[in-house]
């Protein structure tokens, strides 16, 4: 299933629905996704942990939900190590029932070999950043925001901890600072589930919680309560 006609839209943040196992991939109640979230994250390099060969019948039933899916590299969380070529073909499993994808951007070079499959079939794509140890230095983070941009992504996403209400602050500002591209924010650790709320509410375009009973990230919400609070939240600008 395609994305909204108007995606990404600062005004509208999207929630993603993350599936932290096999398990809650394969039996989550699709009558509950739509209150939930606005699509959902297929974690393949979750499901390569579990299962030798995933396949498309593991989300065959998702018909009709956008799904974004992520191979994610082991230095940026993922679930198991996985050499590019690895995470290429997880990705190419992917692209028949594929809204988007994450590619991290310390992923770009090295992965650049499937770009111009995505764009081929207009498969719009997230540039990902993740720190779980600290929030970067906004030069880091605005270096990072313009690779995205330059290889030619939808979306520039960055997930980072937050130590402190003044590192929410500077992740704030970023957020609603403009990097020519649509961007997504988020923090990990103790302030997490307000980080999500209040960059939610400064333009982050995409907000992920988790769904079934396993998180992702350090700190995520439950995603059907994640998507309850951001509807309630009218958006911010400078």
């Amino acid at each position: 299933m395609p994305l909204p006609e108007n995606f990404p839209n600062a005004s509208h943040p999207q929630v993603v629905g993350s599936f932290g196992n096999a398990e809650s991939l394969k039996t989550v109640d699709f009558s509950t996704l739509a209150t939930a979230c606005d699509l959902v994250e297929i974690r393949l390099d979750i499901l390569r942990k579990e299962i030798s060969s995933p396949n498309r019948s593991l989300w065959e039933h998702l018909s009709g939900v956008p799904i974004l899916f992520t191979a994610r590299r082991s230095e940026e969380g993922g679930a198991i190590p996985l050499n590019a070529e690895a995470r290429i073909e997880l990705l190419k499993l992917s692209l028949t029932d594929a809204a988007i994808i994450d590619i991290e951007v310390a992923s770009i070079g090295e992965m650049a070999a499937i770009l111009p499959i995505l764009d081929e079939r207009k498969i719009p794509w997230v540039a990902s950043f993740h720190d779980f140890e600290k929030l970067p230095s906004r030069s880091t983070l605005d270096e990072a925001a313009q690779k995205a941009k330059n290889a030619g992504a939808t979306i520039f996403k960055v997930a980072a901890k937050l130590s402190n209400p003044e590192e929410l602050a500077a992740l704030a500002d970023f957020q609603l600072t403009d990097h020519g591209l649509a961007v997504s924010s988020m923090g990990m650790g103790p302030l997490a589930p307000v980080s999500r709320q209040l960059l939610a509410q400064c333009g982050s375009v995409l907000n992920y919680g988790y769904l079934g009973n396993a998180a992702t990230a350090p700190g995520q919400w439950d995603s059907a309560l994640l998507k309850t609070a951001i509807s309630r939240l009218a958006p911010f600008n400078r």
